[in-house]
């Protein structure tokens, strides 16, 4: 399998098992976001090393934690990372799935965006169109609702900016993502040694899905770095649509979530916007 071939394989298992994290996080219902995501970051990093090390590469881990010209970028992307999974979970558990699949549609022209602004990829007029209905939709949204959709922005932005950051960190997949964790990892046993109504222990179910935060979150992410490190961020985006239409059909239809008209508008021209990016993307890799 060629490196493009792969690189397609792991963005669609890392966007598919994306999609269907509502469902995940729905199980820990009654756990507070911060716990949930403090022991997101413990098991996540207690795997990766086992991984890591299951490989003989503890030499190259060392390596990267005494050189801190190449951790800090690391501990910039874990810090987008954890702010990132933390809105997610606190979006899914207060009942705005449909909002943060709204962010993950958004997310797309995000990280095309910033591809055009810091990579300097170039893009059509019609493509700019795309942002220009994608801009529309959000602004729609604001004036409807009269709120500002922070969930949406702000999962869209700090994803699409952990996808630029692991572009541009020279640093392979597996071992990075160890890293990020790792340095994650302190805050998250401090924040669980100072919050003391913990639910760890205190029921088997909830213990052992806390357990598994572990593998849900570090294989996807897993397949997020090594496609983004072999396809083009461009490309990237299109991919990316599978994550939210799952999220979407989840909140709308698992978990009744109200799909308001002025839902209906805002999706129509995000979706619009999207399908006149990829349409104008695919004629071009056809000329």
């Amino acid at each position: 399998m060629n490196s493009h071939r792969q690189g397609i394989l792991y963005a669609v298992l890392a966007y598919g098992i994306w999609g269907l994290f509502p469902v995940y996080w729905k199980l820990l219902g009654s756990v507070p976001a911060l716990e949930i995501l403090s022991h997101r970051v413990i098991w996540s990093s207690l795997l990766l090393l086992g991984i890591l090390l299951s490989y003989n590469h503890w030499q190259e881990l060392v390596k990267l934690f005494s050189n801190p010209r190449q951790l800090a970028p690391l501990l910039a992307s874990a810090s987008v990372l954890a702010f990132n999974w933390g809105l997610y979970i606190y979006g899914v558990n207060s009942d705005r799935i449909i909002e943060t699949s709204l962010g993950y549609f958004i997310n797309p022209l995000v990280t095309v965006l910033l591809g055009v602004i810091i990579l300097r990829e170039r893009l059509q007029w019609l493509q700019w169109t795309a942002f220009g209905l994608a801009t529309a939709g959000v602004g729609y949204s604001i004036f409807a609702v009269g709120q500002v959709p922070w969930i949406a922005l702000g999962l869209a932005f700090s994803f699409g900016t952990y996808g630029l950051l692991r572009k541009v960190i020279i640093v392979k997949p597996l071992l990075g993502l160890t890293v990020e964790t790792c340095l994650l990892a302190p805050v998250a046993i401090a924040y669980l040694g100072w919050h003391n109504d913990n639910h760890f222990g205190q029921n088997g179910v909830i213990t052992l899905l806390l357990i598994g935060c572990g593998v849900v979150t570090s294989f996807p992410l897993f397949c997020f770095n090594s496609a983004v490190r072999q396809l083009r961020l461009s490309t990237m985006g299109f991919f990316q649509y599978i994550a939210p239409s799952l999220q979407l059909i989840i909140g709308i239809w698992l978990y009744h979530e109200p799909f308001t008209r002025n839902n209906a508008l805002v999706f129509g021209l995000i979706w619009t916007a999207l399908a006149l990016y990829s349409g104008t993307s695919l004629v071009n890799r056809q000329t």
